[in-house]
């Protein structure tokens, strides 16, 4: 073989070496943003500073996680409003939202031993007294 045919070999063989990467980039799908709204939730995070300072007032844990029978409590008083936000960083399909009403004081956990072991955060978002407030917590189920 001659210079020519190994530069026409050479270059055909990186044009498809090229294009079969464009390909299988193309056809993931599992890539996810940590959320959908960013810039909309960035505007938003001086609210969300507030809110932290509030919970960081409190002068008891809010939220607590307890390993050993797979339960997020939440220790709030009655009249609370909320969303606890189960967040998967690795995998937002996996993702749940709860929207909670505290109306009895001895209700106040979730089970969360049917999630997908591994890391999640939780994310705490509540009104009490007409203040709002934001914890979150990492856990590994």
């Amino acid at each position: 073989m001659d210079w020519g045919k190994g530069i026409i070999v050479t270059l055909v063989a990186f044009g498809v070496l090229i294009i079969s990467m464009v390909t299988i980039c193309v056809r993931q799908d599992d890539i996810h943003l940590v959320t959908q709204n960013y810039y909309e939730e960035e505007i938003k995070y001086q609210d969300q500073i507030e809110k932290m300072i509030n919970a960081n007032q409190l002068d008891h844990e809010v939220l607590v996680y307890d390993n050993q029978l797979k339960i997020v409590d939440l220790h709030l008083p009655v009249g609370s409003k909320g969303v606890l936000y189960l967040f998967r960083p690795s995998d937002a399909r996996l993702d749940q939202k709860i929207t909670f009403d505290i109306t009895d004081p001895s209700v106040n956990s979730v089970d969360v031993k049917s999630l997908k072991p591994g890391y999640w955060k939780v994310k705490l978002t509540w009104t009490e007294n007409g203040v709002d407030y934001y914890k979150e917590e990492k856990i590994n189920i």
